[in-house]
């Protein structure tokens, strides 16, 4: 195998999988580096059409799982369907100075097998917000910066939404959205009549709703609603690097793909003032091998991405490659979803729904603090909502026949509904993560220490989101209305971000506008770790915007001899 490519990226997830793309389209010879196992479209997805009989424990985790991996049992997703695709406990341990739940996916594709699929543009409203309400740093770049960008994605990737006008959440280039059922509409009219500043709409997902020439050219087909696509999905029906990028890329010629490979460290070289290559353990042998690049892309997912950089270590650069300010590793958020709202509906009991919403029903675009502060805490909240008929059970006292009869027949009963907050936080310098000085994993890398927690901020927008929804569900008829306060950890929105983050001055921030390195600009980060806040839309579109428009940077600085 060849050791020098005009690239590296390192991290085979969202965001490198479009570094891969966008940089072999351009004739870049690259390498992408992953550290876990290689899965293949299509190949590789052993549980996508099993039926739920044919499970062993009918999807569920044995206890003997759950008590080997509390970290990861908390996720969602962590199920008998998937837990093939999620790091284990035991398998990357890391130090919680304060309760963290790191969830990772460590296999080529990394975790856009796993995501949600949410995909929302950022607007001046999130772009601003640091330099307007005074925290972090300024953004260098604002929407007009990253729109074509987006618009380059989207039409790629597959985004289905509808175009709905609004200033806080700009519309894109959409596939058909997923409608709202009848109740999620009864909510979205009631929002417009009583809270005219409000707004319900279809969320906006990374599905096929209506495959065009470019999906079709990838071997993707239509989503067909099934909603397991944490399994990895056959007809290629959502977004993910398995299916979509990773695939271009190699048609390309141009990519060669190295699974099983830890990054251990980037190296610098003082004389050219610049990386020159990366240091690779092979986990399966625990051979040591530097593979060399003109340019690399770091996509090692926020963390990991922080980590690699932080034991890039030289004489130039001994608190980490780029580290001049000594900021790397600071400044760490997230997304807090800690509050849910239930309650219940008694209209429109003559309807019911049909089949699987793969964008999961609708979404509340931030409202507070928008134009102005006008509340005491700082930025705001995004929500999800979704309505949905619920099935009466048998009744408690039914046996034999009468039972049977019941179970094979269920009559729908009460609308339930249900929103969940999706709140920004606020980077600060007393949420860090560093690297452990003596405990280091299986290969010879420094275990990450982590330091992040909610704070004050966080506790009040819970406060304000119960009260505003308790609110809004009042006044569409919802009846027995609870508020519910999640006991999950930071972490466990799989939404960490920041660490390396962008800006104006090198003084205060790592990246520059085009997410290069201040310090040395041939090596570009473009995952969760370049975010210098975090908005309330689900960042991974985001990501893949920045990636391509780093990438179409990266080769025009190439051509210009620049780097």
């Amino acid at each position: 195998m060849q050791n020098t490519f005009d690239a590296i990226v390192i991290g085979s997830g969202i965001s490198g999988g479009w570094a891969a793309k966008e940089l072999t389209e351009k004739g870049l010879t690259t390498l992408v580096l992953e550290r876990g196992r290689d899965v293949k479209h299509l190949v590789d997805y052993p549980t996508t059409s099993l039926m739920p009989y044919e499970f062993e424990h009918r999807g569920r985790l044995t206890q003997e799982i759950q008590e080997a991996n509390p970290i990861a049992s908390r996720c969602y997703a962590f199920r008998e369907d998937a837990l093939h695709f999620f790091v284990k406990d035991a398998e990357h341990p890391y130090i919680q100075e304060k309760p963290f739940d790191w969830i990772r996916g460590y296999q080529v594709g990394g975790k856009s097998l796993l995501w949600a699929r949410q995909t929302q543009r950022w607007s001046d409203f999130d772009f601003e917000g640091p330099v307007r309400d005074g925290f972090a740093v300024d953004w260098p770049i604002r929407y007009a910066d990253l729109a074509p960008w987006y618009s380059h994605v989207e039409r790629f990737a597959g985004i289905a939404g509808n175009r709905d006008g609004l200033d806080s959440l700009p519309d894109g280039d959409f596939l058909p959205a997923w409608p709202l059922n009848i109740v999620e509409d009864h909510f979205k009219n009631t929002l417009k009549q009583k809270f005219n500043t409000r707004h319900l709409i279809s969320a906006r997902a990374a599905h096929l709703s209506q495959p065009q020439p470019i999906h079709l050219e990838q071997g993707r087909a239509k989503c067909q609603n099934r909603v397991l696509c944490q399994r990895g999905c056959p007809f290629g029906g959502y977004f993910s690097s398995n299916a979509s990028t990773l695939p271009w890329a190699a048609k390309t010629g141009k990519l060669t793909l190295r699974p099983h490979s830890v990054v251990h460290s980037i190296i610098y070289d003082e004389k050219k003032g610049k990386a020159t290559g990366v240091r690779v353990i092979d986990t399966q042998t625990k051979q040591e091998i530097v593979y060399n690049a003109r340019i690399i892309f770091v996509n090692a997912a926020a963390l990991n991405t922080n980590l690699i950089l932080l034991n890039s270590t030289s004489g130039r650069f001994p608190q980490g490659l780029g580290n001049d300010n000594g900021l790397l590793g600071k400044y760490i958020a997230f997304h807090n979803y800690s509050a849910t709202i239930s309650a219940e509906y008694e209209g429109y009991l003559n309807y019911t729904t049909d089949g699987r919403n793969p964008a999961g029903g609708g979404y509340v675009p931030r409202f507070r603090n928008l134009y102005k502060q006008e509340t005491d805490f700082l930025r705001g909240y995004a929500a999800g909502f979704n309505a949905h008929r619920s099935t009466s059970n048998p009744r408690p006292d039914a046996i034999g026949e009468d039972w049977k009869k019941q179970l094979l027949n269920p009559q729908p009963g009460l609308w339930r509904v249900g929103s969940h907050m999706m709140g920004e936080t606020i980077p600060k310098a007393t949420n860090f993560i560093a690297l452990d000085k003596e405990q280091k994993d299986d290969w010879g890398v420094p275990l990450l220490r982590v330091n992040v927690a909610y704070d004050e901020n966080d506790e009040k927008m819970r406060r304000d989101y119960h009260e505003q929804f308790t609110a809004m569900f009042a006044a569409a008829g919802f009846t027995n209305i609870k508020t519910h306060i999640t006991p999950r950890n930071p972490g466990l929105d799989i939404h960490e971000m920041g660490g390396v983050r962008m800006g104006h001055d090198p003084k205060t921030s790592l990246l520059n506008k085009w997410n290069q390195l201040h310090a040395c600009s041939n090596v570009f980060v473009t995952d969760g770790a370049c975010m210098t806040s975090t908005a309330t839309q689900n960042p991974s579109l985001t990501y893949m915007a920045l990636t391509a428009r780093a990438a179409n940077h990266a080769m025009e600085e190439l051509k210009k001899g620049n780097l």
